[in-house]
């Protein structure tokens, strides 16, 4: 059995938070558990007792997570411990971070907090998820020290891929409470932390559901389609959803529950009370209905299973089929949208108009900085921009003019031309550096403390001919003119989506199989000679890593990995294999680990990986399949990881040696029909194509060395990978690994033929 046994994301431990608790196991309690779990913190999760007693709804929130995705690889769920409020309470005694996420009632929470402070310890940070409530509501009449002890945290579902999250405190919140949250929640829960007045919905909810209660009643209003309407918003960058997608996605059953409290808190004079979204007529048939959005199948959008989509009229309140819209004037002009005098134009002018105006009404009123209200609606609600900087964007005097036209006042936050800017952006990449070498699709620039980085700057950062010159540059420069290198990328996409595919393309209809030969055997050169390089390598590895981007970071000494990295070797899905030591890598890290399951699990666990063209979700679910090693850094919070790189990069530079030529374990002529019968099993009975038998065949011949390997002589990596370029050449010489391709690169799809 291979120990994938790994330590805690980096830093989340030393965060002051070493062991969390969870009450209320719902969606987003669930989700908050799995966070932490992702990060490496234990955590109990705790909800009411089941109809005998047991743990049975904790359960369910756990396996709620594990179906939708919320934990990152299978080690995860296994830090979530079950349990009950009503059994196990005095569990919180060993949490450091007590987070309650129940129902919105005050009375019910008020009444487990003061169950909480009996039960944990001194010291112990306890928080409500709260979106509604102010955090004078839930702290009066408590003892001084649970006072002092006490914040809002409220995060945003799903908490796994929802960056933002809100803090609010008080005077007699500890600073040490405050400071710890903090950094507990960027280090251990990768969350962008924004501080937030006790005001009624903070920031993005306060908002963000006056946009959604406005958008929705003024597209019905002024007669928009519901398609119509989430095209203005998709032009606007308000998010790609739509304003209906969104809903849908929310769920239109929570509309009583979350605008109702927030109306329901909010003084008589707030514009929000003339968008009564829970008064609804349309809304509310659609609940009676239990056409609820994605949750229930329905919502302003349905798809059939025959994958037929509809969307619901506003007029009759029936679904018709989904129409393509036209695209909203002005062609990605905001101002020209907004001047537009079509049925569009005028939505999104008026849309747009209101919700600046209402940021700008009461943006010092929620938040200590209004900068912070588009940051909160950039990672709350997913808008490329907040509202202050699409108002710049589109002119402040015609969006001053908008507004006073619908007979509102201009707010004096607005009066000024230098609005407020956002501060979502991640540290300066490459401050200071300079140029040491480029070429159009790479460069290499040093930084002052004798770091090197090489970045690729090609879309999705494919790695072409350019890009191995520029990397032949940099390792040739290697202990002379640097004294590390990390290999980053600024694009929160792709380190590298892999090898240019379109080369290979054009190279295959030139008939120039030599080259495609020179090209695999050169990259895998120069990934073994940088591996071997006399200075240290780190991968600074965010968004995806796949095929011979995968390849690349595999051969580095260390990598730093944005836990929601996606690392891969997927080219059986086109007729290939691994040709730049991405077969040699995954064998010699299971050999690693392997030890003493002996060299045929290792060859069997490397050959599944790539012939069934793994892909993680995460950078966890890649390190429990290996590519990660236990001393590989997972970094939560992605503006982290070039920083963490840099400074592993540096540390192994104070005695840095060249590790030692790394020997493989090969199984010959036995291992290979032990990997490859299964595979003509599945040929015999239907199940796989004569394709797929080529390509496990040629998988297999790479990961055991071929028919005459000596089974007692180890073979280097070189040897090895002289074997995945000779069978990668074969492969891609065959027409069905043409048409696999070709087909991908038309589709983004896997072709099976």
């Amino acid at each position: 059995m291979m120990n994938t046994t790994r330590k805690a994301a980096l830093g989340a431990l030393e965060s002051g938070v070493r062991r969390a608790a969870v009450i209320g196991a719902g969606t987003m309690g669930s989700g908050i558990a799995a966070q932490f779990a992702n990060a490496g913190i234990p955590v109990d999760l705790l909800d009411i007792a089941g109809p005998d007693g047991g743990p049975g709804p904790a359960q369910a929130g756990i396996a709620r997570q594990t179906k939708a995705g919320g934990f990152m690889g299978e080690a995860a769920v296994t830090r979530v411990a079950p349990g009950t409020i009503e059994h196990d309470l005095d569990r919180v005694a060993g949490a450091d971070w007590i987070i309650e996420a129940i129902v919105e009632n005050l009375d019910v929470k008020r009444d487990l907090n003061a169950r909480i402070d009996r039960a944990r310890k001194p010291g112990s940070i306890v928080s409500s998820n709260t979106s509604t409530i102010p955090h004078a509501a839930l702290t009066a009449g408590m003892p001084d020290g649970f006072r002092r002890d006490f914040v809002i945290s409220h995060f945003f579902n799903p908490p796994r891929s929802m960056p933002l999250m809100e803090l609010v405190i008080c005077e007699e919140t500890a600073p040490e409470i405050a400071a710890t949250v903090r950094r507990a929640a960027r280090d251990g829960l990768g969350k962008t932390v924004i501080d937030c007045r006790d005001a009624p919905g903070f920031i993005a909810n306060r908002i963000g559901c006056y946009w959604l209660a406005v958008a929705l009643l003024e597209a019905e209003r002024m007669g928009l389609t519901v398609e119509e309407a989430d095209a203005v918003h998709a032009a606007l960058g308000m998010p790609r959803t739509g304003v209906f997608g969104l809903m849908d996605l929310i769920g239109i059953d929570l509309i009583p529950a979350v605008w109702g409290s927030l109306m329901a808190a909010l003084p008589a004079d707030d514009d929000l009370k003339h968008f009564d979204l829970p008064e609804w007529e349309r809304a509310r048939e659609m609940i009676a209905a239990g056409h609820l959005g994605r949750k229930s199948g329905a919502g302003f959008y349905r798809k059939d299973k025959d994958g037929a989509r509809f969307a619901l009229d506003l007029v009759s309140g029936e679904y018709r089929p989904q129409q393509t819209p036209e695209p909203p004037p002005g062609a990605g002009n905001i101002a020209a949208l907004i001047e537009s005098e079509s049925r569009l134009g005028r939505y999104a002018a008026a849309v747009l108009a209101r919700v600046v105006a209402y940021a700008g009404a009461h943006g010092r009123a929620i938040a200590h900085d209004p900068a912070d209200v588009d940051t909160a609606m950039v990672l709350g609600y997913s808008w490329r921009e907040g509202p202050f900087a699409l108002a710049s964007r589109a002119g402040l005097p015609l969006i001053r003019r908008n507004i006073a036209d619908l007979g509102l006042a201009v707010p004096a936050l607005l009066e000024d031309d230098r609005l407020p800017e956002a501060k979502t952006a991640a540290p300066a990449f490459l401050s200071g550096a300079n140029l040491l070498a480029g070429n159009d699709d790479a460069s290499l620039h040093i930084m002052k403390d004798g770091l090197a980085v090489f970045e690729i700057h090609r879309k999705m950062n494919a790695i072409s001919p350019g890009v191995q010159d520029m990397l032949e540059a940099a390792i040739g420069k290697a202990g002379s003119d640097y004294r590390a290198l990390v290999l980053a990328s600024r694009s929160p996409r792709a380190f590298s989506a892999g090898a240019d595919l379109g080369y290979f393309v054009t190279a295959i209809e030139a008939g120039d199989f030599a080259g495609i030969s020179s090209f695999i055997r050169r990259g895998q050169q120069l990934f073994l000679a940088l591996k071997y390089a006399p200075a240290p390598v780190v991968a600074a590895v965010q968004g995806v890593a796949l095929g011979g981007g995968c390849e690349l970071a595999l051969h580095a000494d260390a990598i730093v990995a944005h836990a929601e990295a996606r690392f891969g070797l997927p080219e059986a899905n086109l007729g290939l294999l691994p040709g730049w030591g991405g077969c040699t890598q995954a064998l010699l890290r299971a050999q690693e680990r392997a030890r003493p399951a002996g060299p045929l699990a290792s060859a069997a666990h490397a050959f599944n990986l790539v012939l069934g063209a793994f892909v993680s979700g995460s950078a966890p679910e890649a390190a429990e399949k290996l590519l990660l090693r236990p001393d590989d850094a997972i970094v939560m919070h992605r503006d982290a990881v070039f920083d963490a790189a840099r400074q592993k990069a540096l540390e192994l530079a104070e005695a840095y040696a060249p590790p030692p030529q790394a020997l493989l374990t090969v199984t010959g002529h036995s291992g290979f029909l032990g990997l490859t019968t299964a595979m003509r099993g599945n040929l015999a009975a239907g199940r796989s194509t004569g394709t797929d038998l080529r390509i496990a065949e040629a998988i297999a011949d790479v990961m055991t060395g071929g028919p005459e390997a000596d089974q007692s002589r180890a073979i280097s990596e070189d040897e090895m990978m002289q074997r995945e370029c000779e069978a990668l050449t074969m492969l891609i010489q065959t027409p069905e690994t043409a048409a696999r391709m070709a087909h991908f690169l038309k589709t983004g799809k896997p072709l099976r033929n």
